[in-house]
């Protein structure tokens, strides 16, 4: 986390391989207990000091065995012995693998009965290495035992609202964000987002924020409507149940503490980015497909276009996560204008939303500078200095991938690993 309690404080990540180097640039304040903590775009890590990822597992294949096939992976879960966990939404199904990518079994698969998916799309690891997958259209958590068995699933509350988001960290806390919507009729125009702490039998623990609902998605008239490239929270749940969170609007990020005092505020300018008529485009048609595989006539899609509306530019930022030796990590929007012409190609909003390139910010919330993901790699978990996310190949075929981040200096790495500090939550959608 990066609260600095039990991590490296200060200048240690800052340049941690030598004492000399590039010095903080932005300034820090105190305000009522809080720190505001406002970076300018230089960076602190010096040359040879920036970090970098290397690719050291990759699991899939185009053709031969079905077992290593993917449609459409959403979300991953990775247990304490490296057992990899897999989601397929459009297989509904789970399949894992060893932490060396071989096959175990495979779970779920479509239906109603018991330990089977309908509309699954989050995946976390709970307590004692329980996994957990959301089924909205079941209205259930379905939860399965370490050797692949199904356990007695949870009651999803849908009488509240829609679950938008699951967060869970490594010690099995889970949070989850509820948007209040009257499915018979409209969304309240002022309604209210709640992200709340859940017990291990899914009731409610504790509240830990609210905030205005975002307008991404809403119900109007009791249909839904689409509002992209708007304001949106972006937040994750850290091991110590620590928020960090911001509205995408400004490159702004607030850390709360688990009795819901703010603690920090970190502030990095950026440059705003106006959304295009092929911004537009693109998203259409990848709406488009989508619609046309769920079995929508192609004739309706003018209809559902009346639905979609875009926002003027785009979001200050895309995702945010901890890392090693309590870094945050921020990761910039990308646009179609960063794509290649075979990219647009293959287009996938879901995917292609957030660029290859994330900020990094030390334990007090200094800018460090910027780690670049391969291209086409969307990252899933942030495990230590491990990182799991998905793939694609030019024919838009999907492998899970684990990169593993080079460059810790070996004092802070030797810190890190004997404090616990910088380990990550297990997914920006994993609860436990």
């Amino acid at each position: 986390m990066i609260n600095g309690r039990g991590y490296v404080l200060v200048a240690a990540v800052a340049c941690a391989a030598c004492n000399e180097g590039p010095r903080w640039t932005g300034t820090l304040t105190d305000s009522a207990g809080i720190r505001i903590v406002i970076n300018t775009a230089d960076g602190m890590w010096a040359p040879g000091e920036t970090w970098t990822v290397e690719e050291e597992l990759r699991i899939g294949a185009v053709e031969e065995d079905p077992d290593f096939q993917f449609g459409m992976i959403s979300f991953l879960a990775v247990g304490s012995d490296g057992t990899i966990s897999v989601l397929d939404a459009q297989a509904q199904e789970i399949k894992q693998f060893t932490a060396n990518g071989a096959h175990v079994r495979t779970l779920g698969g479509p239906g109603q009965g018991p330990g089977e998916l309908q509309g699954a799309i989050f995946l976390f690891v709970g307590p004692g290495d329980t996994l957990f997958a959301p089924d909205n259209q079941n209205q259930r958590i379905n939860r399965y035992a370490p050797d692949g068995s199904v356990l007695q699933s949870i009651p999803l509350r849908l009488e509240t609202g829609m679950p938008v988001l699951f967060q869970a960290t490594t010690t099995g806390r889970v949070a989850e964000q509820m948007r209040p919507i009257d499915f018979t009729g409209t969304a309240a125009p002022d309604s209210m987002d709640v992200v709340l702490l859940l017990a291990s039998d899914g009731s409610v623990e504790d509240t830990l924020f609210t905030f205005p609902s975002g307008r991404t998605f809403q119900v109007i008239g009791g249909a839904p409507e689409f509002n992209f490239y708007t304001p949106e929270m972006v937040w994750l749940l850290a091991d110590n149940t620590d928020v960090l969170f911001g509205v995408n609007d400004e490159y702004r990020i607030t850390v709360q503490s688990a009795d819901g005092t703010i603690t920090r505020i970190v502030t990095m300018p950026f440059e705003r980015r106006l959304v295009t008529e092929q911004d537009q485009q693109a998203l259409l048609g990848f709406l488009d497909q989508m619609w046309v595989n769920a079995g929508v006539p192609p004739a309706l899609l003018p209809r559902l276009h009346e639905r979609v509306s875009f926002g003027e530019s785009f979001p200050a930022f895309n995702a945010i996560q901890t890392g090693p030796a309590g870094t945050m990590w921020v990761q910039r929007v990308q646009t179609t204008a960063d794509l290649t012409e075979e990219e647009l190609e293959n287009f996938n909003a879901f995917e292609d939303s957030g660029a290859p390139e994330w900020d990094v910010f030390d334990s007090e919330g200094r800018y460090l500078g910027v780690v670049a993901m391969p291209k086409r790699f969307a990252p899933r978990l942030f495990l230590g200095d491990q990182i799991y996310g998905v793939w694609r190949d030019d024919l838009d075929v999907q492998y899970v991938v684990r990169l593993r981040i080079r460059g810790i200096a070996p004092e802070l790495a030797a810190r890190w690993s004997t404090d616990g500090g910088g380990v990550a939550p297990r997914a920006t959608s994993t609860p436990s």
